[in-house]
């Protein structure tokens, strides 16, 4: 028999106290390395060639429409049983868990706004966006591999590979694309 969904304050109560679902902890890391991804991709290469105000629209924007497809296509073909749809209870938990696809954009966002208004032209605050989702992504790493109980050696690889993912995407923008137009 399945245990009775908590509600919402009693999942937060349970996150605060350290006894949240491992499901959903996992869930939540893996959406926020995604969307740090994601957040680093769109400003690393829209960047430069737009506004700060519409790449932060641009980013808010995608990451939305990214969380809202993730969650209609688990929902649809993950979850349905027997020709019925999760109740809502269900659902809320699962678009709770992924949120950290969307929030991941805060603290970039956040800093490529402050370094465009203390002054820096619009490249200049995208870059510092950019160095922001690096430094989230190399943390988001880390927890992760810290969650996973890693030390030591795999817990530096764990890190890097979060940090090389990053790295790689802009490489590829910088590196190779460029080299195409």
């Amino acid at each position: 028999m399945p245990a009775e969904d908590p509600g919402w304050l009693g999942r937060q109560l349970a996150r605060r106290a350290g006894r949240e679902p491992k499901r959903d902890l996992g869930r939540r890391r893996a959406s926020g390395i995604y969307g740090t991804i994601i957040t680093a991709a769109i400003i690393d290469t829209a960047g430069g060639h737009v506004t700060t105000t519409q790449l932060v629209v641009a980013v808010f924007v995608t990451l939305v429409v990214y969380w809202a497809a993730e969650q209609y296509a688990e929902l649809l073909g993950e979850h349905t049983q027997e020709g019925r749809l999760p109740r809502w209870p269900a659902v809320r938990a699962a678009l709770a868990a992924s949120w950290p696809l969307v929030a991941a954009s805060y603290i970039p966002l956040l800093v490529l706004a402050a370094t465009r208004v203390a002054g820096a032209s619009d490249s200049g605050a995208a870059w510092a966006g950019v160095i922001a989702a690096l430094a989230l992504l190399v943390y988001h790493g880390r927890a992760a591999g810290r969650a996973a109980s890693l030390r030591g050696r795999s817990l530096l690889a764990a890190t890097l590979m979060a940090a090389g993912l990053g790295v790689v995407m802009i490489l590829l923008k910088e590196v190779v694309l460029l080299h195409l137009h």
